[in-house]
């Protein structure tokens, strides 16, 4: 089918067109290296907040890591807000040295909302001005022991936003485990790094990241509440003309669905967000690009257009053979080796971003080596699942459900895990 084809090959030279400056963040994080920031005096105070529900197995360790920083203790105040939880999360943060206010409401659920109410609690009680800063992280999290100096240092350059470094807790579980925690490591070396040494806009991503008190304070606390609540305050933040900068000093490990049923619901929570930021934000985005310039763009194609494109195109082609194979079979035919070509070059793109990923960052995976070569040639299935996942989010009502977090380990079992 000639219009098929045609329709195939003009929406890959478009991807190729909208994506090919991530090609050259690639080649330029593989020549210029991150720079260090200079050593600064240690004065600022932070206040740490974190959003838990059911979250005892593992939030002790997060807190332990917290204060295990080499930052001043002193100034660093720990906050968590335990969500609709009915197990023993508030009271083992307390009993680790946390502040702890506890919600109870069904009907504004998700992490926006968390944040928002204790964000509000903590300036009741301290005021708005108290603490220079604000970590966002999740109960799920460990902490290198310099992050929060790491963090300090790239906050007294005058950065407001600052995301951080993202690693796994559990790389080495599976190929599930293994696909998300390889897409954040790339997200970090290869997205946020050149971006923030070229000087547009990072993204923040889930968690592990830092917020000026004048950016919650101008907002008058957190007031993004959409599934992805994340990717919502880049946006907005981005289309407004900030910044958001990137510390690759700064290590934050987080833990990892090895469930299909788990990695679905979670992923199907990030797509339908995705479709929200985008009807959302779009027409500001496109709006601000002559003001605000290449952010808004790349900003942009990282909601946009790979998700629509992709999955039409799959509608379609599978329509076309469907036809085909009732009315035109040697149509299906040619119809199948055709998509069959294409999967097999997006299975080998993505396998040397896998590659190119594992080799550079692979002093800073913590499993073993055959699990890091075997994670190369998984990559690209985890990253096909997308496909039905996003599919299912276009026809279906989404709500945010908690994700089950069970790896309870110190960064001294994450040293050895890489023997």
């Amino acid at each position: 089918m000639l219009w098929l084809d045609t329709i195939n090959l003009a929406t890959g030279l478009f991807l190729t067109m909208c994506y090919a400056y991530q090609l050259f963040y690639i080649l330029y994080a593989l020549v210029v290296k991150p720079n260090k920031f200079p050593e600064v005096e240690q004065i600022r105070r932070y206040a740490v907040m974190i959003s838990a529900r059911n979250e005892a197995q593992v939030i002790g360790q997060l807190i332990q890591s917290i204060q295990e920083n080499d930052y001043p203790a002193s100034l660093v105040d720990i906050y968590v807000v335990a969500d609709n939880s009915t197990d023993d999360t508030a009271s083992i943060c307390r009993q680790a040295g946390a502040f702890v206010v506890e919600r109870f409401n069904q009907d504004q659920k998700g992490k926006g909302y968390a944040l928002d109410y204790l964000y509000a609690q903590i300036v009741a009680s301290k005021g708005g001005d108290y603490y220079d800063g604000y970590f966002v992280f999740d109960a799920d999290n460990l902490l290198d022991k310099r992050y929060i100096t790491e963090m300090d240092k790239c906050f007294a350059q005058g950065n407001r936003i600052i995301t951080s470094y993202r690693n796994s807790k559990n790389y080495g579980t599976n190929w599930i485990s293994s696909g998300y925690a390889l897409w954040f490591l790339r997200e970090a070396a290869y997205l946020n790094h050149p971006r923030f040494m070229l000087n547009t806009s990072c993204a923040i991503s889930g968690t592990g990241f830092l917020l000026h008190k004048d950016i919650l304070k101008e907002q008058n606390g957190w007031k993004h509440y959409l599934l992805t609540e994340d990717i919502e305050f880049s946006v907005d933040n981005i289309a407004k003309g900030e910044k958001i900068a990137y510390c690759h000093w700064a290590m934050i490990y987080d833990e990892q669905p090895v469930t299909m049923a788990q990695s679905w619901t979670q992923r199907l929570r990030w797509s339908k967000g995705f479709l929200q930021v985008m009807r959302n934000y779009s027409p500001k985005l496109l709006k601000n690009i002559p003001r605000k310039g290449f952010s808004c763009v790349d900003i942009l194609m990282t909601i946009a257009p790979a998700f629509f494109l992709t999955v039409s195109n799959l509608l379609l082609n599978l329509g076309a053979f469907v036809y085909s194979l009732l009315w035109k079979p040697d149509a299906a035919r040619q119809i199948l080796l055709g998509n069959l070509q294409m999967i097999i070059w997006a299975y080998l793109l993505l396998f040397v971003v896998g590659l190119i990923t594992v080799i550079t960052e692979r002093k800073h995976i913590r499993c073993s080596p055959r699990k890091k070569v075997l994670s190369v040639f998984t990559f690209p299935f985890f990253i096909f699942t997308y496909i039905p996942i996003s599919i299912h989010a276009l026809f279906t009502r989404v709500e945010w459900k908690p994700i089950t977090h069970s790896v309870a380990v110190h960064l001294d079992d994450l040293d050895q895990a890489s023997a």
